[in-house]
């Protein structure tokens, strides 16, 4: 079960995420084995020594992030997001934070970001790649609305390089996750955490680290840095946007 070969993945992730706005925080924790919110720090700290004035957060979904950053910086944040559910629970969480005033959430798609060229100081996107059919015209437009210098960083899950640890990997996705994903939260649940692993599986099939580098790089990034956290579970990468 996978994006790739769909006709429009923007479609297949707002079906896949429209039942789990409520609960999507204590849902990635689970997928990440108690880890996104470690991944989520090591991203933000790549953008908060910047001190931007103005930050895009793109996959923002409930607002975690967003939030994150608005919360260890005196940054406004705009939150992007396909999916509406999870607007309205990011709406609920800058509401319940007292942060309207920082944090602004719009709908819209990385792909076709409706922001004029060189808006914002930096910015992040989270489990991103995965659900576009370009990933790199999706880093070509990110790159865009970036202005020059201005600091990026991202987050996404990733395979361990251990054979011994990927083994476990395999198992824990293939099979520990579905069972859970249905014990803790019925059917919605299942059918995310039946898809994840090979989700993740064929994305770095057939786009590797080094692509995905590579990629940032012919986007318009520079100083582009990787480190795979959790045993491989995690890759957080971040650059800037070259002409700074």
């Amino acid at each position: 079960m996978e994006t790739r070969g769909t006709s429009d993945p923007n479609r297949f992730a707002q079906r896949l995420f429209a039942p789990l706005p409520p609960r999507y925080d204590r849902l990635a924790e689970l997928l990440s084995m108690g880890q996104n919110g470690r991944w989520r720090r090591a991203m933000v700290d790549h953008v908060v020594p910047s001190h931007p004035e103005l930050v895009l957060d793109v996959a923002t979904g409930p607002a975690g992030v967003a939030l994150q950053i608005a919360e260890r910086t005196d940054s406004r944040v705009v939150g992007i997001d396909l999916t509406l559910g999870m607007l309205r629970q990011g709406q609920d969480n800058v509401a319940r934070r007292a942060m309207g005033d920082r944090v602004q959430l719009v709908a819209g798609r990385g792909e076709q970001l409706p922001f004029a060229e060189a808006t914002f100081d930096a910015l992040t996107f989270t489990y991103l790649l995965r659900y576009v059919a370009d990933p790199e015209a999706t880093l070509a437009e990110l790159a865009r609305v970036v202005k020059p210098g201005g600091a990026v960083a991202s987050l996404e899950f990733l395979l361990p390089r251990s054979l011994f640890w990927r083994f476990w990997w395999w198992l824990y996705t293939r099979l520990v996750l579905p069972a859970s994903g249905w014990l803790t939260g019925g059917q919605e649940w299942f059918e995310v955490g039946r898809f994840l692993g090979p989700n993740i599986s064929a994305h770095y099939r057939r786009y590797p680290v080094d692509w995905t580098v590579a990629a940032w790089r012919r986007a318009g990034f520079e100083d582009v840095g990787v480190r795979r956290m959790s045993l491989g579970g995690g890759l957080v990468m971040w650059g800037r946007r070259s002409g700074g």
